[in-house]
């Protein structure tokens, strides 16, 4: 359970960053609007540096906290394919290192992941050795609430941190900030799904751990 619970914290940690960033965001908005109102006596140089400040340090909290977050995630998840290995040696269609490296496969990654999450979760519901458990394996909105949120949250990001990057007049800049902070708030939701899928996965293996199949995370 220690590996679990230290990537839920993590996971933690980065909605912190998140709830920083959209603060953070607040404060270039409010700049932003008031040049484009033409109330230029409000934007002060002090104000204007202390905003583009914190919006930079915000983004570096969100990308060390995403690093941490990677990195617990994925020792985690091999680990729940791993201890899978146990509980049903014959149903997985990729081996162990796919855990891993699935994820770094161009145009594969968007699926492969998945595929093995699927497994992972079928082989953990205990449908062949638990009385009543195999509704797990039929229930997966969890699982796939995390996988679209997760897309989501990859595909949406990369598109507002362009239009950020791109955007030089005043009204530009506006928009490119309303869409990171509709990303963060997509962050937010794909991290506490996230949260909810690990802690869900880890008991289901812990449950069938007890009973007596398998090793527990």
């Amino acid at each position: 359970m220690g590996l679990a619970n230290a990537t839920v914290a993590v996971l933690g940690v980065g909605i912190a960053a998140d709830v920083f960033s959209l603060w953070a965001g607040g404060g270039v908005f409010g700049v932003v609007s008031d040049v484009i109102d033409g109330d230029y006596g409000a934007v002060t140089e002090d104000r204007l540096d202390r905003a583009d400040t914190l919006y930079g340090v915000s983004g570096i909290l969100q990308g060390a906290a995403m690093l941490g977050a990677v990195v617990l995630f994925l020792c985690w998840f091999h680990r729940v394919r791993a201890n899978a290995d146990v509980f049903a040696p014959d149903g997985h269609r990729k081996t162990r290192g796919w855990a891993i490296g699935g994820w770094f496969v161009p145009i594969a990654n968007l699926w492969i992941p998945r595929r093995i999450a699927v497994d992972i979760w079928d082989a953990s519901s205990g449908n062949r050795w638990l009385p009543g458990a195999g509704q797990e394996t039929k229930r997966r909105t969890l699982l796939n609430a995390w996988w679209t949120l997760w897309l989501t949250t990859g595909i949406f990001g990369q598109i507002a941190s362009r239009q950020y990057r791109a955007a030089e007049e005043p009204e530009k800049v506006k928009q490119a900030v309303v869409s990171l902070m509709a990303s963060d708030l997509v962050n937010i939701a794909a991290a506490i799904v996230a949260m909810l899928f690990v802690r869900r996965l880890t008991a289901m293996q812990d449950a069938l751990a007890r009973s007596g199949w398998g090793p527990r995370d």
